[in-house]
């Protein structure tokens, strides 16, 4: 005889879960990705322990407008969301809290080292 698994909302259940190194290097690709304007194929992604805490490590490109519009009008290089050092910074911080979030994880940091740019007409920078 099997017992019934207990339907009060709130309860908590004796066990544990586990979100496997494969999963957390997707989350952050993908959210790299997003916030840098490139492919998550493009991204890699490397994990430490750190102090019981897990510090991330990315090497990606980051996606540029085409130079030869910045010559033209300088100011479409804030209107992508500021030069390639800002908006590493910015970026840092958003994977940081959206890996965390999505996935429950304790991350102590987000290290990125940009690894070449990609032209972008759109500009793709959220």
């Amino acid at each position: 005889m099997s017992s019934a698994v207990p339907t009060v909302r709130g309860q908590e259940l004796s066990g544990h879960n586990r979100i496997s190194t494969q999963a957390l290097t997707s989350l952050a690709k993908a959210a790299a990705a997003q916030f840098l304007g490139v492919d998550a194929e493009d991204v890699r992604a490397d994990w430490t322990d750190d102090d019981g805490m897990l510090a991330l490590s990315l090497v990606t490109p980051i996606s540029i407008p085409p130079l030869i519009a910045v010559v033209l009008d300088p100011s479409r290089v804030e209107r992508t969301g500021g030069s390639i050092w800002d908006r590493t910074v910015k970026a840092k911080a958003r994977i940081l809290a959206t890996v965390t979030e999505l996935s429950g994880a304790r991350l102590s940091r987000v290290d990125i080292r940009i690894s070449g740019a990609k032209i972008s007409e759109g500009g793709r920078v959220r």
